[in-house]
């Protein structure tokens, strides 16, 4: 989709912005679409491809959102959500050893219920 108009710092807010309405009000293709653009712009928003990764996962792209989390996670590899959001996409995508180590990673980082839950530390 080509656009007539020159991007701006707040387009790129804006854009943003309708990404997260997007994907809460279950539209994660389009969300994904408008990130698109952001990241184009800002390669190095971890934050942007944070919310991408989130969009792929609820589009079920899990290649893709397993890239995504991944790449936010070699910059901020203390993010104790994409640790936890990344395990899901492995569970989802049926792989089993690498989701278990993530969450407890997550939970290691973060000991929130939900992680500490997901984490099974009393399994071995």
């Amino acid at each position: 989709m080509s656009q007539s108009f020159s991007r701006t710092p707040e387009t790129d807010i804006i854009d943003y912005r309708s990404a997260e309405h997007l994907l809460a009000a279950r539209d994660p293709r389009g969300a994904i679409k408008l990130l698109d653009e952001v990241i184009g712009q800002h390669p190095e928003s971890t934050a942007a491809r944070l919310l991408r990764a989130r969009a792929f996962f609820a589009a079920a792209q899990l290649r893709a959102a397993e890239l995504e989390f991944t790449i936010v996670l070699e910059r901020e590899p203390d993010n104790a959500f994409a640790h936890f959001a990344l395990a899901r996409t492995f569970e989802r995508a049926n792989r089993p050893d690498q989701a278990k180590r993530h969450f407890r990673l997550a939970a290691a980082l973060d000991p929130q219920p939900e992680y500490v839950t997901a984490a099974r530390f009393e399994q071995t």
